[in-house]
């Protein structure tokens, strides 16, 4: 059995990725992620994701190497983890009532052959109206500060999704059944 490690040290991909029953590994990516390059959204997430894939595959001689990356996209503007309240707040007062795009690319590498694979899927969410008093409390759990677009579906899917269409995994941060079609390609057993 290859090594598999996932490039990442996000809950939501550890948990969808061990979902698949897969054997794994996780290491963190130290490449700074920088959502400000002038790409479109899709080939961001898919640029991003390679990178922070190849950031830990140099250290791999036999192994292959997955990762992932999340961005939400609303009115021209890519929504990246606000870190502070105060911008977390403008991005879910940006998104309530509207709908937007997340983007989720993956990239998974065979550090024995060096064959490399990216991909990406767009979801749509539409977002209820949301009164400040709800977007407050939802910042006051300190939560929306490291998630892309300030906030985490799994969490906030009963009191702020109006729909989605698309990926939910996805969505939630790997879309798990194109990643195990690309990985299949690379002999991965599943």
């Amino acid at each position: 059995m290859r090594k598999i490690i996932l490039a990442s040290t996000s809950p939501r991909r550890q948990k969808l990725l061990a979902q698949t029953g897969l054997k794994f590994e996780i290491i963190a990516s130290n490449y700074d992620e920088d959502i400000t390059l002038p790409l479109p959204p899709g080939e961001l997430v898919k640029f991003i994701s390679r990178k922070k894939a190849e950031s830990v595959a140099r250290n791999y001689d036999d192994a292959i190497v997955i990762g992932g990356d999340t961005l939400v996209y609303f009115d021209g503007q890519v929504l990246g983890k606000p870190h502070i309240s105060l911008r977390a707040k403008e991005m879910l007062k940006m998104l309530s009532g509207n709908e937007h795009s997340i983007f989720t690319g993956f990239t998974v590498i065979d550090t024995k052959n060096g064959k490399i694979a990216s991909d990406f899927i767009e979801a749509k969410v539409k977002f209820k109206n949301l009164s400040d008093e709800e977007i407050n409390e939802y910042i006051e759990t300190g939560e929306p500060l490291t998630r892309a677009g300030a906030y985490d579906i799994q969490k906030v899917r009963e009191t702020f999704v109006e729909r989605f269409t698309g990926d939910y995994e996805g969505i939630v941060g790997l879309p798990v059944g194109p990643l195990l079609k690309v990985l299949e390609t690379f002999g991965v057993k599943l």
